[in-house]
């Protein structure tokens, strides 16, 4: 028996049709015909636009009866069509006013803001025809991939540990001996590295896809090629870089990523998406048409009074994210990259940006940032925050949040660099950035789970730059050094960039290992920056968002270069996995509420139990009571940021318990760090001496009474 609404009811030039279904938007395939959808409030007509793969020409357009039209959405189904050669578009007719937030023309031909496949740019850094008509092409995706029951993973969140990446700049460095250089594919090669690095979450930065040519120029510093490498500039929501694919040519990006998520998953890493819903690649009112613009302008954006583009994302234009319809489509792009690609997280550039009305002002209850919160599908996803954005809205501890929006917690970054470089005055706030900022997580019950704590991230210096630059170095962007953020916190240690003193290079080493070591113990979700492992340097260069090159590029021989460096994060994640004391989810109490003798977590100085002792407040370290996660060790943190030795008296443990030595930053490798579990017992079990500008780690275990000295 066949369904009556699958037969055609039209035809158009040889082509049969019937009216389609308004849901789902975009292409759809149903039995031997493809059903069209596309909304726009304003348009006063649609065309269909057809093309055969690759051909620059259309074989046919056509437009969408009158009763093909269900409110406000055109939908049409075209039979027998060969849906796997076909590539397709829109043509929208409608008034041009922009005074009035309108903005059509109809010789544009327009991407499908639903696209799940676009092609076109398959290969990174080759020049399009700038003279095409229709340069990104949507494409009918067919869902034949074999997940083998793979699943997003649901790890616990307060048990990750995230390692930021770029995927063209993890692996197109010289050294990283990869066969398909920054690409999906290239990752997919490097997982036993991320193993062996303990790492169990990628947070891969913009994979929608882009134009990388955007805002292209050459440098004045070098004459190379500038591109919009970061791809914080989205042409489709729902489609992954083409170019990123070694099998982008053949149009396969869609496997070759789900590929590398379920080879991610097979290995116990989850996969969380940077992903860009504050703007798209159309820019401001000189801005190309590619999709939004072209087919509701009003809709998509938010405009002024006089119907220019709102700008607060820094980027020319501000998707209009409170609008139902709008909110739907970023609802709906969520959705499909948690159930399609099986996608465990996202973060949210700009997040601010989507708590703002339709005139910018920001909410007190935002439509969309509830619906996240509270969708069915997303119910178990992580929701990460970059809670600022480009107009000035700063929401670092007020993110609304329902229980559900963990934050990027800049304020962690920026007590802990204060700390590392020994400013006066900081105590107090590295002391809430330690227990997981209750400061700002503490109010509704957000808990510790609430903050992702990092000292450095993409935008910005790398680790190994934090302590090598006084000042940014972004000459060779071209835009004379006004570019990336200027109050960096960081101290070159006495030269500025790379230097042959033996001292500094030590001093750098161990401020590095200052940095890991006050993340990993931290509570909170700690993120690490792809390449700090290695002490990956971008030259200076705090903002490396146009540089495809080796600035921006990790350098794989830096592993043997810096190999304490990767020796000591290896063993620092190892030792936050082994330790449920460091991963708790909610904010600890300072007292000993379980009658166990000791409170859970206790502050110290210099003396045990007294916190306020030391040099101008440089000095500080605390204990964590190991049986209040039961069968735990207690850990002890004495951190010494003055530039002179202290001695920390250690607060007496259990009777039978005895402190051993995990790491301590102020000694050369390989007596700087311990594999954890065989950390050696520290003959004076009163007093430690910590160096300048060192952090000691002690383990508080019960010794075995068969021990014998030798």
């Amino acid at each position: 028996m066949f369904r009556v609404d699958h037969f055609p009811t039209h035809e158009y030039q040889g082509l049969k049709l019937r009216h389609g279904r308004p849901y789902p938007f975009g292409a759809t395939v149903f039995g031997n015909a493809v059903n069209f959808s596309v909304y726009s409030r304003y348009a006063t007509s649609c065309t269909l636009v057809l093309f055969r793969n690759r051909e620059e020409k259309p074989f046919i357009e056509i437009p969408f009866f009158k009763e093909f039209r269900l409110g406000n959405v055109f939908s049409m189904m075209v039979f027998d069509l060969d849906y796997e050669n076909i590539e397709y578009g829109f043509r929208m007719d409608g008034p041009f006013q922009p005074e009035e937030g309108h903005r059509f023309d109809k010789s544009k031909i327009l991407l499908d803001p639903y696209a799940k496949l676009i092609v076109g740019r398959d290969v990174w850094g080759k020049q399009p025809n700038w003279d095409s008509l229709y340069q990104y092409r949507a494409r009918v995706v067919f869902d034949d991939f074999d997940w083998e029951n793979d699943l997003p993973m649901e790890t616990p969140v307060n048990d990750l540990i995230v390692y930021e990446m770029h995927v063209r700049n993890f692996t197109c460095g010289a050294g990283s001996d990869v066969k398909h250089k920054g690409t999906f594919a290239g990752i997919v090669e490097k997982i036993p590295y991320l193993k062996e690095l303990g790492v169990n979450c990628v947070e891969l930065m913009p994979i929608h896809e882009f134009d990388e040519f955007e805002n292209s120029r050459t440098s004045p510093v070098d004459g190379r090629q500038l591109y919009n490498l970061w791809g914080y500039s989205n042409v489709g929501f729902f489609a992954p870089k083409a170019a990123y694919a070694s099998s982008g040519r053949f149009s396969m990006q869609v496997d070759e990523l789900k590929n590398l998520i379920k080879c991610l998953h097979a290995n116990g890493i989850e996969v969380i998406l940077d992903v860009v819903f504050n703007h798209t690649a159309e820019g401001n009112e000189q801005g190309p048409y590619i999709s939004y613009r072209g087919i509701d302008n009003k809709t998509y954006y938010m405009l002024t009074p006089e119907g220019d583009y709102f700008n607060f994302s820094g980027c020319g234009n501000t998707l209009n994210c409170n609008n139902p319809n709008v909110r739907d489509m970023i609802v709906e792009s969520l959705r499909y990259w948690v159930t399609d690609y099986h996608v465990d997280g996202f973060r949210f550039d700009l997040a601010a940006i989507l708590g703002r009305d339709q005139n910018g002002n920001p909410m007190s209850n935002p439509p969309l940032l509830e619906s996240l919160a509270h969708d069915p599908v997303l119910g178990k996803t992580k929701l990460i925050a970059e809670a600022w954005d480009a107009g000035g809205l700063y929401q670092v501890g007020s993110f609304p949040s329902w229980g559900r929006w963990a934050e990027w917690n800049g304020k962690f970054r920026d007590s802990v660099r204060r700390f590392l470089k020994s400013d006066p005055e900081v105590l107090d706030d590295v002391k809430e950035r330690i227990l997981g900022s209750p400061d700002l997580y503490a109010a509704e019950k957000r808990g510790i789970k609430a903050s992702v704590n990092f000292v450095t991230a993409h935008d910005g210096f790398t680790l190994m730059d934090l302590f090598s630059y006084n000042n940014k170095h972004n000459e060779a962007n071209g835009e004379d050094n006004r570019d990336g953020d200027n109050h960096n916190n960081s101290w070159n240690c006495g030269c500025e960039g790379p230097t042959d003193d033996a001292d500094i290079n030590r001093l750098r080493h161990q401020q590095v290992k200052n940095a890991i070591t006050l993340l990993m113990v931290s509570q909170g979700i700690p993120m690490i920056l792809s390449g700090d492992e290695m002490g990956n340097s971008q030259q200076g260069n705090n903002n490396a968002y146009c540089q495809d090159n080796e600035i921006a590029w990790l350098d794989w021989n830096d592993l043997q270069k810096n190999a304490d460096i990767f020796r000591y994060f290896k063993q620092m994640i190892q030792f936050r996995r082994q330790h449920k004391v460091l991963r708790y989810e909610e904010h600890l109490s300072h007292t000993d509420y379980l009658g166990l003798g000791y409170p859970d977590f206790s502050w110290h100085g210099v003396k045990a139990w007294q916190p306020w002792a030391g040099h101008n407040n440089l000095t500080l370290a605390f204990m964590l009571n190991g049986k209040y996660a039961p069968h735990d060790d207690f850990i002890y943190v004495a951190m010494n940021m003055h530039w002179e030795m202290h001695g920390f008296e250690l607060p007496q443990l259990p009777e039978g318990m005895v402190w051993h030595v995990f790491a301590n930053t102020g000694m050369e490798a390989p007596e700087d760090i311990s594999e954890p579990g065989k950390e050696p017992r520290i003959e004076d079990q009163h007093e430690v001496l910590v160096g300048p500008r060192s952090i000691i780690v002690l383990v508080g275990r019960y010794f075995p009474k068969n021990f014998v000295s030798t």
